[in-house]
């Protein structure tokens, strides 16, 4: 579901240091919101603060939420550190076999190329579609 920016309402949070906006704006610049926010029924800000503000930063009117059923200040708080706590960043090991894989794709070997190339041939060949 959607909502306009200026409609949410954001409370005093637990988090006060929001870190590289700017960066966040450019992943959801690239890729689009993967992620909705998450807000009370009220239009309160319960989770998804980062990103509320990288879309502002984008000049965004509206953005994808979720709305959830939060009875009091309490279960809003527990939402906002579950959604911050239960995060777990990859491994440097992890991260470096995504950065070899995305190397590989971008610039792919001379064969590979030539295979991805008669690929294309006869798709278009063919009139396949995939």
């Amino acid at each position: 579901m959607q909502l306009a920016i200026e409609d949410i309402k954001v409370k005093k949070r637990i988090r006060k240091e929001m870190g590289d906006i700017a960066a966040l704006a450019d992943s959801m610049r690239r890729f689009g919101q993967i992620s909705p926010i998450v807000v009370s029924k009220h239009n309160v800000l319960i989770a998804g603060g980062r990103r509320l503000e990288a879309a502002k930063a984008l000049g965004w009117t509206n953005i994808n939420v979720i709305v959830a059923e939060v009875p009091d200040e309490l279960t809003r708080l527990e939402y906002e550190l579950e959604e911050n706590l239960q995060r777990r960043d990859f491994t440097a090991d992890e991260a470096d076999d995504a950065a070899q894989k995305i190397e590989r794709l971008r610039n792919p070997s001379f064969f590979r190329r030539i295979i991805m190339g008669i690929k294309r041939f006869f798709t278009w060949l063919f009139r396949i579609k995939e």
